[in-house]
């Protein structure tokens, strides 16, 4: 909902869920919002117990500076604030983004933390796999993790989606910490920001399948439906960017043998081994014309040209981003966890256009209808930016590509 912002934390005893805030510059803690909290009992052994609260603050100003706090008369929080969203389409959002950012060795999160409190960014997009593991020592490396990227997402919204690193007890972790829109416990949703339309969804459908065999096809199915409203002439007009963020990568030319290394990915073609055989997603983006897929889970970034099909579709030889005849495919997976960083095949396929084995994240800024700009930072270089790339487009949607 336009103007509306969740907030949410946690604590270890039943108390209130209040948020207390104002306009900065104005009368402190003038407003105040309430609303609940539910109970999170991890399937660990010691069974811990906590509250997750979460109350909806609404009618905010667009891009009006808020001062607050949150809590109850049983103690509060200390005093964040946050930048209410605007919600014009010709407003150019700027995004951090990356996946794989661990408790242990977040290699990427000093910077971070300083880019954000600095008002670098509107908005951070967390592309799966977090605090390794969410569920460790009875889920108390989650409470560090949260407490870590407190200085982040306190002060702008952090969009997340699923990794393979939350599957333990059936993603519980994940779907109690994380508050994001739509009725799906954080699994799927979409959102629209400036002028484009986001799309969040979780890839691990198609590897866990004792957490349920039709969730494939549902999230499947919501996605098409999703793009379809996407697509239709009114809303595209408005938001004709396409940006879908998911944790495991369709292509990739890393070396450790994961799914995207053997070029056929269950998340680009499906699954013909089940039955009835799961769709893949190549098609279905292509089809709709989502114009940039964004992918973490390999340590690595990686840039590829326009790719559909394993071939590559550049716009032209002198400017291959500029009218891209398929979608432009960005993983950027080194933010820094224990498992450190991964190795590439040294040789790559044609659709491999830059690769780095920095620790480091990607910046994005969705800057009008027709231009978004991307770059990586190196954190092992301080913060010097490796890699950028302008993606141009006149016009959005499958008759893009022909």
């Amino acid at each position: 909902v336009p103007g509306s912002l969740v907030v949410t934390w946690t604590t270890f005893n039943k108390t209130e869920s209040k948020v207390e805030y104002g306009f900065e510059g104005g009368r402190l803690f003038e407003m105040s919002a309430e609303g609940d909290a539910t109970v999170f009992v991890d399937s660990g052994e010691e069974k811990r117990k906590m509250f997750i609260h979460r109350v909806t603050l609404t009618g905010l100003k667009p891009a009006a500076t808020y001062v607050y706090h949150c809590g109850s008369d049983e103690g509060w929080s200390d005093i964040f604030s946050f930048t209410a969203l605007n919600s014009s389409s010709s407003f150019s959002p700027r995004f951090a983004l990356y996946g794989d950012l661990g408790n242990e060795n977040p290699q990427s999160l000093a910077r971070l933390q300083k880019e954000t409190q600095l008002g670098m960014y509107d908005v951070v997009l967390h592309i799966g796999d977090f605090a390794y593991d969410m569920h460790e020592d009875n889920a108390r490396i989650g409470d560090e993790f949260m407490r870590q990227i407190q200085s982040i997402a306190a002060y702008v919204p952090y969009m997340t989606c699923p990794g393979n690193h939350e599957a333990t007890y059936n993603f519980s972790n994940y779907r109690n910490r994380f508050s994001m829109p739509g009725q799906t416990e954080s699994l799927w949703y979409s959102w629209n920001l400036g002028s484009a339309h986001i799309i969040s969804f979780s890839t691990e459908v198609y590897f866990y399948m004792e957490y349920g065999m039709d969730l494939i096809f549902k999230q499947y199915n919501w996605l098409k439906e999703d793009l379809e409203e996407a697509n239709k002439p009114e809303n595209r007009a408005i938001r004709p960017w396409i940006i879908t963020m998911g944790h495991r990568p369709m292509y990739c030319s890393d070396d450790d043998q994961d799914d995207c290394t053997k070029f056929d990915s269950w998340v680009r073609v499906g699954r013909k081994d089940i039955k009835p055989p799961a769709p893949g997603l190549e098609d279905l983006f292509y089809h709709y014309g989502v114009d940039v897929e964004l992918w973490a889970h390999e340590h690595t970034y990686e840039r590829l040209w326009p790719v559909y099909g394993d071939k590559v579709y550049n716009g032209s030889k002198e400017q291959p981003y500029v009218n891209p005849k398929a979608p432009v495919h960005i993983i950027t997976g080194s933010a820094g966890c224990r498992e450190r960083t991964d190795r590439f095949n040294p040789n790559p396929k044609e659709w491999s256009a830059f690769r780095s084995t920095d620790y480091g994240y990607s910046r994005m800024q969705v800057v009008n209808a027709t231009h978004i700009y991307l770059e990586q930072v190196s954190d092992d270089q301080y913060g010097k930016v490796i890699d950028n790339v302008w993606v141009v487009k006149e016009k959005h949607g499958l008759s893009a590509w022909l």
